[in-house]
């Protein structure tokens, strides 16, 4: 829902009609001088004790190196974050100044800028603004139904692409980079895009004080601008969720495929096909580690859990997949990107051509089809290294195979660059178009600092060459929970490699994967001992230790510790 406030200041000039209705001065009238600037103020979503608004200021006086808006708010509002502008507040005096990206303001032109804020009571929208001192009128309509001739009309259709991050920006999430910049040496790195997570229904409206998925599309619009915007969301809410992985276990029962689709799936579907969110280029990420699961951990493997035999034998990870896939592949401008694992759970022969089998058949199931599938994403909220130059897989020391070494222990692939793409190449085979594209989640694989070999390692043995070389420094490839020793990776960039569409920051660093104690929580997520750096490991690890950062909260909560750790071990360095 969208508000504003339509009002003219008695101090500018207005002409009295003969009704005594007050008519404003506007733009491109002969007294344009006594309007020197307008602001136009929308609250475009408000849930009882938050809200998120969006500021253009017009400036009709001279040319501006640099601007500052000042306003009062009349009740207990609160700015807790803000996007494309500095934002500060004293009591209820605001301040909003220009980045150092968008300060220049010509005459006659416009800049926007929006923020979250928080409220108790009511949210009245203020009703005086000055810029740099002079004061403004308040421009603006009465909401969506009412419209006035400075609101923006339905979003015009993004043209579908090849590549979506081709030639786009990436939506920056507010929240994300306010506790990365709070963090010391954290404006690094607190503007870069990151994708933003939809793991529970009550998610889609915004929970506990969060932004929710209208208001992450309405601030991605005004970081927008005048160019390309890429979305970044993962769909992750399946029934049963992650079978094989208790700290991210879901709300969902395992047979509560109705609630998944009608509660979850529908209402994000209706929310994308809004037609004012048509010029963004909005990715998906569907339903990360569900269809690997079927793959390793169901039907009789040595990995296999019971949770994963009910998930198999329903068809609901199916089920699911294919209806997300086809409610939100029928929204022009939604891309779909289906989880594909990583080299260190799929990479193996056993897994590899079947894991891309089951994919076809959850891209087909539903009323889904290929079509659907804009491409694949590796490595999501996962550590493998990216590509590891100090052996191949081709390599011979001592004469073994490195993939006879007890790391690669007969994988095909090292790294997620050379999986990716090799599981491109599998997935056209089994069926999908030949135009796919790949994304590979960097945001934690980058395995710098003073731990990174500088080279390969002794050839006294196979293992002392891969264990000496690799970046990796995982103690098993199947350590998945807050990886001691990790870093920051790549930062997000398109068209990185043949077949790959863009390095990616999927899951935002510094969030966690899960609690390493017992935390009671009304979210569903339980506690994996794999989250425990004193758990011995299990068979999905070669019962290793865990490998994991102890104090951790639940996952998806902010772990500062782990964050510190990913800039400090950061590869490229910050």
């Amino acid at each position: 829902m969208s508000r504003s406030r339509t009002a003219v200041l008695a101090a500018l000039a207005l002409v009295a009609g003969a009704s005594g209705t007050a008519l404003a001065v506007v733009p491109g009238d002969s007294g344009l001088a006594a309007v020197p600037c307008s602001v136009d103020y929308k609250v475009q979503n408000d849930w009882g004790s938050g809200f998120t608004a969006a500021v253009t200021i017009t400036n009709n006086s001279a040319a501006k190196s640099s601007w500052a808006v000042k306003w009062a708010y009349a009740g207990s509002q609160k700015i807790t974050n803000a996007w494309n502008a500095k934002v500060t507040q004293s009591g209820t005096a605001v301040t909003a100044a220009n980045e150092t990206y968008n300060g220049s303001l010509a005459t006659g032109g416009s800049v926007s800028f929006g923020f979250q804020g928080t409220y108790s009571g009511s949210n009245a929208v203020p009703t005086a603004f000055t810029l740099d001192g002079v004061t403004c009128n308040v421009d603006g309509g009465t909401g969506p139904t009412d419209p006035g001739p400075t609101d923006p009309g339905p979003g015009t259709p993004s043209t579908r692409v090849d590549n979506p991050y081709a030639g786009a920006k990436v939506y920056v999430n507010p929240e994300w980079s306010a506790n990365a910049a709070a963090e010391p040496g954290g404006s690094r790195v607190s503007n870069q895009p990151t994708g933003i997570w939809l793991d529970r229904i009550a998610a889609i409206n915004g929970a506990g004080g969060r932004m929710g998925l209208r208001a992450h599309l309405d601030a991605a619009l005004a970081q927008k601008g005048s160019g390309e915007e890429v979305v970044q969301l993962v769909v992750y809410d399946l029934p049963g969720r992650d079978c094989s992985a208790l700290a991210s276990n879901g709300e969902l029962g395992p047979t509560e495929i109705d609630k998944y689709k009608t509660q979850f799936i529908d209402p994000i579907a209706a929310i994308l096909s809004d037609s004012k969110y048509a010029g963004l280029r909005i990715v998906t990420t569907v339903e990360i580690d569900s269809l690997p699961n079927l793959v390793t951990n169901a039907g009789g493997t040595p990995t296999a859990t019971p949770a994963c035999d009910v998930m198999k034998a329903n068809g609901n990870y199916i089920k699911g997949v294919g209806y997300a896939l086809k409610k939100l592949g029928a929204v022009p401008n939604v891309y779909n990107y289906i989880d594909a694992g990583h080299h260190g759970w799929l990479g193996w022969d056993d897994n590899f051509a079947p894991s891309a089998q089951i994919m076809f058949q959850a891209a087909n199931a539903e009323g889904a089809t290929v079509d659907d599938v804009h491409g694949f994403i590796t490595n999501t909220a996962n550590y493998s290294a990216l590509k590891e130059n100090n052996f191949t897989i081709n390599d011979q020391v001592a004469g073994k195979s490195v993939r006879e070494s007890k790391w690669v222990d007969w994988n095909r692939y090292t790294d997620e660059l050379s999986y990716a793409q090799a599981f491109r190449n599998q997935l056209v085979t089994t069926g999908f178009r030949s135009n796919i594209g790949m994304l590979i989640d960097t945001s934690r694989n980058g395995w710098g600092g003073s731990a990174r070999p500088a080279g390969p390692g002794a050839t006294t043995s196979v293992d002392t060459y891969v264990n000496g070389g690799r970046y990796d420094r995982r103690i098993h490839v199947g350590n998945w929970c807050n990886q001691a020793g990790a870093g920051l990776g790549e930062r997000p960039k398109a068209a990185p490699a043949a077949g790959i569409d863009a390095y990616v920051w999927m899951k935002p660093p510094g969030e966690s994967d899960g609690a390493s104690s017992v935390i009671p929580n009304d979210e569903g997520k339980g506690f994996d001992r794999m989250c425990d750096p004193t758990y011995t490991g299990n068979a999905r690890n070669g019962n290793s230790m865990s490998g994991a950062l102890g104090n951790a909260p639940l996952a998806g909560r902010w772990f500062s510790a782990q964050f510190q750790q990913l800039m400090q071990n950061a590869y490229p360095a910050l």
